[in-house]
């Protein structure tokens, strides 16, 4: 009796210990991600809406189990645009064991990027400073370039100048390394070739009245105004360019000025905020309208409506910026599994780089594919126009490549 109790005791054991292995074997991996942002504080109005936007795109990937049976952790902490948290949250992140990191800010991605070369992990920034990718092996811009967008801007304005002379311009820039990102280039720009005047640049801020800035530019002859900084301060300047009469109603109309503005100083949240005062606003990005029909809007709005976010975070260009991201690297997840390796660091730096030619990544989401190798990190080159009337922005023109910035390249 005593024998047969030990044998079923023995046997009892051995299926626990096989029911024990097996759960183990099908329950998969879990691979760590982080990000860092402006949840709170300033550039909160982009920091927001992006944090949503990986956020949902994470839970999608494992709700639809586009890993298989492994899961997706993404850490989501807020730095408050503050660098010294920026630093402390990348570094909880770390002991964490992530193997890719999303940051926000340009100062942060430039103060930390020695940290993320000696740790040798793949990161994406919000932040499209084409600087971020000096003396730098893994940081990727997800989309065209700050100097991109902004050059492009303003060879736009060369090529449909109407005045005689070479269009006057100022710039409208964030006081912070993200606002003064793209100032260089279209200095280099210039110095190579680009038939401007840039009059001023304005850092916002610093003129205690907007009033009194317009008019300054206005006396200096000022015809365009490129704004690289954050839709609310942008929304203020053309409310009050508006009550002073200065907003050209025509393209370079005579007497008065156009106003442009990069991926960040536009959109549909800069409509919500300036009302009648953004029309006839010029912008460019990398995204495709969220206003506009198509495979990429339906299945944004689709993504918003399955975890409970309204129309206007759906439709802004910052939630699709966090979900593309996230896509992205998900996607070097996907390439490296299919290929049997083992998801480190190391492997998605690979997969990150090898996207380009054949390989290239179409998210549904941007006006290009998205295309990485050792030697350029810079992943969606192409640029759309977009121009804001009767309350909405539509697009004007076909994507282009800035032809100043491929020049400064080589």
């Amino acid at each position: 009796m005593k024998n047969r109790q030990v044998t079923i005791i023995l046997v009892a054991m051995f299926f626990m210990l096989v029911l024990g292995f097996s759960v183990q074997a099908v329950a998969g991996e879990t691979y760590k991600m982080g990000l860092s942002l402006a949840i709170t504080g300033p550039t909160s109005d982009a920091g927001s809406p992006y944090s949503k936007g990986a956020e949902d795109y994470v839970k999608y990937v494992n709700d639809e189990k586009l890993l298989g049976d492994d899961e997706l952790v993404c850490f989501i902490k807020d730095d408050g645009y503050k660098t010294e948290v920026t630093k402390r949250n990348f570094e909880e992140f770390l002991d964490e064991g992530i193997v890719f990191y999303l940051n926000y800010s340009t100062g942060s991605t430039m103060a930390l990027k020695p940290d993320f070369e000696e740790e040798k992990i793949p990161v994406i920034p919000a932040s499209f400073h084409a600087g971020n990718l000096i003396d730098s092996d893994y940081i990727f811009l997800p989309i065209a370039s700050y100097s991109s967008q902004a050059v492009g801007l303003a060879e736009y304005i060369v090529a449909n100048h109407k005045g005689s002379g070479k269009a006057k311009v100022a710039m409208f820039i964030h006081p912070s390394a993200f606002g003064r990102a793209s100032k260089d280039d279209v200095e280099k720009a210039i110095s190579i070739g680009l038939a401007i005047d840039l009059v001023e640049i304005v850092e916002h801020g610093k003129d205690l009245d907007n009033t009194a800035m317009l008019k300054r530019l206005k006396s200096k002859g000022v015809q365009y105004v490129i704004s690289h900084t954050v839709q609310p301060p942008v929304a203020t300047m053309l409310k009050g360019a508006q009550s002073l009469g200065m907003i050209a109603s025509t393209y370079g109309e005579a007497g008065k000025i156009t106003f442009m503005g990069a991926h960040y100083a536009g959109g549909p949240d800069l409509i919500r905020l300036a009302g009648s005062a953004a029309e006839n606003y010029y912008w460019t990005t990398s995204y495709k309208l969220m206003t506009a029909k198509g495979p990429g809007t339906d299945a944004q709005f689709a993504l918003a409506k399955r975890y409970g976010r309204d129309e206007k975070l759906a439709i802004s260009p910052n939630y699709t910026n966090g979900i593309m991201v996230v896509q992205v690297a998900v996607e070097a997840m996907r390439r490296a599994k299919a290929k049997g390796k083992k998801i480190t660091r190391e492997s998605l730096y690979e997969e990150m780089v090898g996207m380009n030619g054949y390989n290239a990544y179409y998210p549904l989401t941007t006006v290009g594919p998205v295309t990485f190798s050792k030697t350029d990190r810079e992943g969606v080159d192409t640029l759309q126009l977009y121009m804001s009337k009767d309350g909405v922005f539509h697009e004007l023109g076909a994507p282009f490549v800035s032809e100043y910035v491929q020049k400064i390249k080589q």
